[in-house]
């Protein structure tokens, strides 16, 4: 997509490292780390990047959470634990970061469609900045997780999320009244088909982020972290966390799309009723399952011709929508079939072409699909291994006779857990899902620690008695 940006759309990136320094002198460490991304992910220009030769694409995507990481250890001398935690935690991360390499090494050779037109292969330069990029996009992961692993830093994240919702409530008015328009007119272009803003008879918001979908998911996200914090109180406060949670519930119908809504049926209910213990074990199960999924869908076990009855008992568009899905799904899982373990790489190796044009057959939707395409079935374990473990290792300690999980976690950990259900038909991956995932970890890494120490300081107490 060609984009001519204004000014101010170059200004608002590139001016963001120094919001981000004046965050870490006016807030705590959390509070500086959660409105770098998230201010970020809310308000900066869509598709612009800087292009540096040899270095990573910067965007707002990548951007603030280097930055981040930058600014910390410059102004507080916070080091970055990367290879700490489990055996598992350490295999992931290292197979995130490195399998590029791989996938490079067995992508050298061009995809010839026909004599004259080619799809070129990969170089070592590839590899560098794929690992590079690799690294950017998981680095919130290792920022959350040393910054946010605490009860309060989790309430802190759930605030933000609350406070930016608000911040978003008159945008979202505006653009589903006018359609989406805010990019246009702050940043000069439109980042996505105008035609994906036309729904049910008006508009749904874009906003500054990708797509309605991400809006809309994003309204989920801060839906949820306004039950949470209802029902975790302070009673003084529930009065107008109950208008809010009322609002949001009021704009996430406005986003319009199908996807949020179901999740916010299933998932208000659970976050009303039951208990954090609960929580957390429901979204190590739907973590499960989405691990699972991909594996289902190449083995022809998931009842799809029943999935897309149903939609068209619902909607004959979602369903038409749904069947495509599936089609090229299919495609690409035969396509991905015949490079299985690292993928066949960027440029849209993974894809099916025109032979006479070059252009795309297919079209990937869900980040499951788009992983095992270009970084095949041991990137896709890295990958949405890293985002199951928090949840993993959150329904552990749950396990344990006695254990007290905290609300706050426990409502990060079911949004996380919807969030990697929404990777399954689309790709909204995205920083925020990396912080709270990151912040799961964290603290799941701190109770298991937490635990693990009680019976030594009582070998130690006891050692000393005998003594």
């Amino acid at each position: 997509m060609d984009i001519t940006p204004t000014p101010i759309a170059w200004i608002a990136l590139l001016a963001w490292p120094a919001v981000v320094w004046v965050l870490y002198d006016r807030m705590g460490p959390g509070r500086a780390l959660i409105w770098s991304v998230l201010g970020a992910y809310m308000f900066l220009p869509e598709l612009l990047r800087l292009d540096l030769p040899m270095l990573p694409d910067f965007d707002k995507h990548t951007l603030p959470a280097l930055a981040a990481a930058v600014i910390s250890w410059r102004r507080l001398g916070r080091t970055l634990p990367v290879l700490t935690g489990s055996r598992l935690t350490t295999f992931l991360i290292g197979l995130f970061v490195i399998s590029p390499f791989v996938t490079v090494l067995g992508n050298t050779d061009p995809i010839v469609l026909r004599p004259g037109l080619e799809v070129p292969g990969l170089r070592a330069y590839d590899s560098l900045a794929t690992v590079a990029m690799q690294g950017l996009y998981v680095l919130p992961l290792f920022l959350a997780r040393r910054d946010l692993a605490s009860p309060e830093a989790l309430r802190d994240l759930l605030i933000a999320l609350l406070t930016g919702g608000l911040l978003y409530t008159l945008p979202l008015l505006i653009e589903a009244e006018l359609s989406p328009q805010l990019h246009t007119w702050i940043y000069g272009y439109f980042q996505h088909d105008f035609a994906q803003a036309l729904r049910f008879g008006g508009f749904r918001p874009f906003v500054f982020m990708p797509h309605g979908l991400w809006v809309a998911f994003f309204m989920l996200c801060c839906l949820m972290a306004s039950v949470a914090l209802l029902r975790m109180g302070p009673a003084p406060r529930r009065p107008a966390l109950l208008l809010v949670f009322l609002l949001f519930c009021a704009l996430l119908v406005i986003c319009k799309s199908f996807g949020p809504l179901a999740y916010a049926l299933l998932a208000l209910p659970l976050l009303f009723v039951a208990t954090p213990r609960q929580q957390v074990l429901i979204a190590a199960g739907l973590a499960a399952m989405v691990m699972l999924y991909p594996l289902l869908r190449g083995a022809h076990l998931v009842p799809v011709q029943s999935i897309v009855d149903f939609a068209a008992r619902l909607s004959e568009e979602r369903a038409l929508s749904f069947h495509f899905r599936l089609t090229n799904e299919d495609a690409l899982l035969a396509r991905a079939a015949e490079r299985p373990l690292f993928g066949w790489g960027g440029y849209g190796r993974g894809f099916l072409f025109n032979i006479e044009t070059g252009a795309h057959l297919t079209i990937a939707d869900g980040a499951w699909i788009i992983q095992i395409g270009a970084y095949g079935w041991l990137g896709y374990l890295a990958e949405f291994g890293l985002l199951c473990l928090p949840l993993w290792l959150m329904a552990r300690e749950a396990l344990v006779r006695g254990a007290r999980i905290a609300p706050q976690a426990a409502a990060l950990a079911l949004m996380l857990a919807f969030n990697l259900v929404d990777l399954l038909p689309n790709a909204t991956l995205t920083p925020l899902t990396w912080l709270i995932a990151g912040a799961v970890l964290g603290h799941a890494e701190a109770l298991s620690a937490a635990r693990r120490a009680v019976p030594q300081a009582g070998a130690a107490a006891g050692r000393r008695t005998v003594i």
